[in-house]
């Protein structure tokens, strides 16, 4: 990471709420064509998340502890604030002397843009403007959020302005928080209803949209240098198993979910 950092474009997408187990059965049927051709050997890693809701998750995150495979480690991370005694910083990783990551590659000389999508980064009240708070520049609208059946669309195309907006030699750090997947998501299966509510299948259909739209993005931050993307869930969510409906509770839904880190190289 110390060669990636200052030579390429970053992106972290999460995917806020996406269940691992929902990811890998749509990687293996081919139900996500476009995400797949970039996950290596075509399958998500799995991984246990650092918090299990969004915004335990995120903090974590953006203090340099993305989610840890899930075998015995220890793991050495691709980032990490200089402290003493860590166990999981290594000569390969990128260490910054700042208290989080944004600021660290702001200090590196990166732009770095926030385009929010669940209520934690909506900017509509002190909390929803902690995390949108430690970007450079932070975008959120009613467009982006959960009730929107094209949230990611806007994101997207949000996404694209900005990426357009730069100058050629400015880094960019974008992360973006989709919250398609998040509840109410019943509306991105056809027949589902209202009234019926969320599902697994709902869930999974939430993922196939993403899918479908996510070539734009990768497409925008690939388009001035290689970029280094991080695609993750931030924590998944249970729809009745055990008893357990939602997140924010100790599940094997909750705690496992899908990682991946790929380059995507210039447009030709």
């Amino acid at each position: 990471m110390n060669e990636v950092v200052g030579r390429d474009d970053l992106l972290l997408l999460t995917l806020d709420t996406l269940r691992h187990d929902v990811a890998a059965e749509l990687a293996a049927a081919g139900r996500i064509p476009h995400l797949a051709r970039h996950l290596p050997g075509g399958a998500w890693e799995a991984r246990h998340a650092p918090g299990s809701f969004t915004y335990a998750s995120h903090q974590a995150m953006f203090a340099g502890f993305l989610p840890t495979p899930a075998v015995p480690g220890p793991h050495p991370r691709l980032f990490a604030a200089r402290f003493a005694g860590s166990e999981t910083t290594a000569g390969r990783t990128y260490v910054f002397d700042t208290p989080d990551l944004v600021s660290g590659l702001a200090a590196a000389g990166y732009r770095t843009v926030c385009v929010g999508g669940v209520g934690f980064f909506n900017k509509q009240g002190a909390l929803g403007d902690v995390l949108p708070g430690m970007f450079q520049e932070s975008h959120w609208e009613p467009e982006f959020g959960v009730a929107s059946p094209t949230s990611f669309e806007a994101q997207v195309e949000r996404a694209e302005r900005i990426v357009g907006s730069l100058p050629a030699e400015q880094r960019l750090f974008l992360f973006l928080n989709a919250s398609a997947l998040h509840q109410p998501n019943w509306f991105h299966l056809p027949g589902a209803t209202r009234e019926a509510g969320d599902s697994r299948a709902t869930h999974a259909a939430a993922l196939e949209y993403i899918d479908r739209h996510i070539g734009r993005l990768f497409a925008a931050m690939s388009s001035r240098r290689r970029c280094f993307a991080i695609v993750c869930s931030d924590h998944g969510t249970t729809y009745g198993e055990d008893g357990y409906t939602g997140h924010r509770l100790a599940h094997e839904a909750v705690w496992t979910v899908p990682y991946a880190h790929f380059f995507l190289e210039p447009s030709a």
